[in-house]
C-alpha cells in the first residue's frame, strides 16, 4: 500500500513537471483511465500519456489530500487550475502487484448553489 501511496504522489508531481517519462513510470502498460461524468475510457499507458500531454491549457494540480486502503487503493482530492478557474478533482487510483497504477477514476464535481430550506443549519464556506 505504501508504494501504492508513493507512486501516485510521483504521478501528481510528474503531471505537475509535465515530466511524461516519470509520468508513464508510474503507470501499469495496460492502465485503464475512466471518466464516469462523460462516459470516456483510455485504455492503455501510451494513450493515456499522450492524454495527459495534449491536454490544454496552462492547468495545474495540487494535492489537498491523500488517503490510503487496503489491499490496493488510494483515493487523492486534487486542487486543479486552469487560468482563474479552480476546480477539485477525486481520483480513485488501483495499483498492481507492483505498485504500479493499473486504473483511474476520476470524478470532476461542478459546484452549485445548494437547495433552499437549510439556511437554518449550515454555513457556507
Amino acid at each position: 500500500m505504501t508504494e501504492l501511496r508513493e507512486n501516485v504522489e510521483r504521478y501528481w508531481r510528474a503531471a505537475e513537471a509535465r515530466d511524461w517519462t516519470a509520468f508513464a513510470g508510474t503507470l501499469a502498460e495496460d492502465v485503464v483511465y475512466v471518466l464516469p461524468q462523460t462516459g470516456e475510457r483510455i485504455s492503455g499507458r501510451e494513450r493515456y500519456v499522450r492524454f495527459n500531454r495534449e491536454y490544454p491549457g496552462d492547468w495545474h494540480a495540487r494535492i489537498e489530500r491523500v488517503v490510503a486502503g487496503p489491499p490496493d487503493q488510494v483515493v487523492t482530492w486534487v486542487r486543479c487550475t486552469v487560468g482563474e478557474e479552480e476546480m477539485d478533482a477525486l481520483s480513485f487510483f488501483t495499483g498492481d502487484a507492483s505498485g504500479r497504477i493499473s486504473t483511474v477514476t476520476d470524478f470532476w464535481p461542478e459546484p452549485y448553489e445548494p437547495p433552499t430550506g437549510r439556511e437554518h443549519l449550515v454555513e457556507r464556506a
